[in-house]
Order: structure tokens, then C-alpha cells, then sequence
């Protein structure tokens, strides 16, 4: 009888929550076919024969880590349509921030391109659509609410670089001393981007 496949759901989930371990543990350079078996228990040739190659692990990575992103902001994205929808942009914020500062190596994979095996391909760049169009939503949402002022996609892109920027500083420690610098920090800067976005007050004649 052929020997059965050791390529399983289950299993894969496995073998990605291990190199997610790996990573934030030891860095990009410990992601190893044989040491990524071992972390989950496995062999490398059910490694081989679920992802292909590192690559392939990486590729899987990138996909996970837009998935769950786009989990973290499901919250505040979807939140009722009666909330006040420059509050849902800042909860949005955070939901990104906690994603990014507590998962530094998974969004090191999705953002950065940590591994130079792994050129991603159109199918791969379009992985964070479904993330980039909650935030363009919810954008948008507060420009037909009369609370912003541009084209929903321009403001999203500032909204996601400055966003991202602050995160990525956190998560380097680059952000403040103390917690209430950061908090301090993030605020202002969120905040006054919104702001800056608001519909012009017309002067008196």
C-alpha cells in the first residue's frame, strides 16, 4: 500500500505556529527546515511535503499573517454603523498597533521581506487587499459622514503609513521611555492626522 500523505490541515497549522515560535524567538536565521520540524514535532520530509521548501513556509506565513490582521481589525471595522466613525478609525489604529508590536517577527515577514528566498508574486501582494479595503471603508465612511475631507484612498494610505510607522517604532523601542510617552504619542499623532483631515471651516465674508 502507498504510504499515506502527512499533509494535513492540522498539521500545517502546526508547522506554521512553530516558525511564528521560531521567529519571535530566534530570529530569521533559525527558520530551518529540520529545526522548524523539530519545534512542531514533525519531520522535515512532512515539512517538504506541505510547503515545498522555506519558501513555501514563508509564502504560508505571509498569507497567515494577513488573515490574522485582518481578524484583529474585523472589530473595529465592523463596528455599528451609529459609532462615531473618526473613533473607529482610532480603534482601528490600535487593533493594527497590538498586531504589529506583539507579533514584531510575523509582520517583519508581511512587511519588510526578512527572507531573501521569497520574492512575493502578485498573488502574494494581493493577500493584503482584503485588509487594505476594511481600513479604505472605513475611510470612506467618515468622508460620507462629513467628518473628513479627500479621496477615502489617499487619506487610508496616510492613515496606514502613519499608523504602521508608530507601530513599527514601538515595537522597536524607538517610540518612548515610559508607557504613558507612547500612549501620549500615539494619540497626538492619530488624532492630529484626523484632524488635519477635517473639512475646512469656511471663513466669515
Amino acid at each position: 500500500m502507498p504510504k499515506p500523505k502527512q499533509r494535513t490541515p492540522a498539521l500545517a497549522e502546526q508547522v506554521l505556529a512553530a516558525a511564528q515560535g521560531i521567529l519571535a524567538r530566534d530570529g530569521v536565521a533559525a527558520l530551518t527546515a529540520r529545526g522548524l520540524a523539530a519545534e512542531a514535532g514533525t519531520s522535515p520530509a512532512a515539512v517538504y511535503e506541505l510547503f515545498g521548501d522555506k519558501a513555501g513556509v514563508v509564502r504560508a506565513l505571509f498569507f497567515a499573517g494577513f488573515t490574522q490582521l485582518g481578524e484583529a481589525l474585523a472589530p473595529a471595522a465592523d463596528a455599528d454603523a451609529d459609532a462615531d466613525p473618526l473613533e473607529r478609525l482610532v480603534a482601528l489604529a490600535q487593533a493594527y498597533r497590538r498586531f504589529v508590536v506583539e507579533r514584531p517577527a510575523l509582520a517583519a515577514v508581511m512587511f519588510s521581506r526578512p527572507f531573501a528566498s521569497f520574492d512575493p508574486a502578485p498573488q502574494e501582494e494581493a493577500a493584503g487587499a482584503a485588509v487594505r479595503e476594511r481600513i479604505v471603508a472605513a475611510v470612506r465612511h467618515a468622508v460620507a459622514a462629513g467628518r473628513l475631507q479627500g479621496d477615502p484612498t489617499d487619506l487610508a494610505h496616510a492613515f496606514v503609513a502613519l499608523v504602521h510607522g508608530l507601530a513599527a517604532a514601538e515595537s522597536a523601542r524607538r517610540l518612548g521611555g515610559s508607557a504613558a510617552a507612547i500612549e501620549r504619542r500615539w494619540d497626538v499623532s492619530v488624532r492630529g492626522l484626523l484632524r488635519g483631515f477635517a473639512p475646512r471651516v469656511a471663513e466669515p465674508a
